[in-house]
């Protein structure tokens, strides 16, 4: 499987030399949280983001979902300006963030009692809703578990419902923020599974920040290695692994390969920046 769709000429997602200062005093003093920000990502494609602690992965996250708007430069996303908080969107974090006392399908549900156009038609669609929810959270293997409260699931399965209610109101572009950080390793690479098929049978965009190198190379079309603060992005690495990947491709020289390559370009800019803070 291809990854990527063809025909994709337009970028879904374009920054054009973007830079963000926090606050106009910073600003004023030219110190920056991001600078210089060129990208073109093709609609359907799989990006990653890896990077030194504090480089602005984070940030661009802000950025490309509309928190934080750039002091220089433009995003486009989906074709339109970014002037505001995204609704073509859906985020998962580290923390899964379930709310305790709503039950699985409940927090898979919760987007759609909040986000037009949704939101009013909530009542009225609410079981074709909990039928949507219900296929969503038998794809990631959490079929039978609708009724039970967080506190009752581990922690990957949080996560798999976290991912879920990211997907529920079938956004066009997916943001992961170190979803599988906190997961040990062997749940960890289960879910790089599931993303891995939810993403071949939807192909909606993702972006993915991460600082597991193999975690990238696994599931990403292209890794983006970031500079330290200011970030700006150093190194674009195609992953040429065909698709459909499976876990024994994590054991292969091509893949280590890759994985040592980028290692050594993160490596090579933290011992830099070592050298500039001494």
């Amino acid at each position: 499987m291809p990854g990527a769709p063809s025909g994709a000429d337009q970028a879904f997602v374009h920054f054009d030399g973007v830079w963000l200062a926090y606050n106009d005093d910073l600003l004023a003093k030219n110190i920056f949280a991001v600078e210089d920000i060129n990208l073109k990502v093709r609609r359907g494609e799989f990006i990653a983001i890896v990077g030194p602690s504090g480089c602005g992965k984070s940030t661009f996250m802000k950025l490309t979902t509309g928190l934080k708007m750039p002091s220089m430069g433009k995003i486009t996303i989906d074709g339109q300006p970014v002037n505001g908080p995204l609704k073509i969107s859906g985020m998962a974090f580290q923390a899964p963030s379930l709310l305790p006392w709503r039950t699985t399908l409940d927090n898979v549900l919760l987007p759609l009692e909040i986000v037009e156009p949704f939101r009013h038609q909530f009542k009225d669609r609410r079981k074709e809703f909990e039928e949507r929810a219900k296929k969503l959270l038998a794809s990631v293997g959490l079929g039978g578990m609708e009724k039970k409260f967080p506190w009752e699931l581990s922690g990957g399965m949080q996560q798999r419902a976290s991912i879920c209610r990211a997907l529920i109101h079938e956004p066009k572009m997916l943001l992961l923020d170190e979803p599988f950080g906190a997961l040990d390793a062997f749940t960890r690479e289960e879910l790089w599974c599931t993303l891995r098929d939810l993403w071949e049978a939807q192909q909606f965009n993702v972006i993915l920040v991460t600082h597991d190198l193999r975690e990238s190379v696994f599931l990403a079309d292209t890794v983006y290695c970031m500079s330290k603060s200011p970030g700006r992005f150093v190194v674009q690495r195609e992953i040429p692994i065909p698709r459909t990947r499976d876990l024994e491709v994590t054991y292969t020289p091509e893949f280590t390969d890759i994985v040592h390559e980028l290692r050594g370009h993160i490596g090579a800019m933290r011992k830099a920046g070592a050298m500039i803070n001494q």
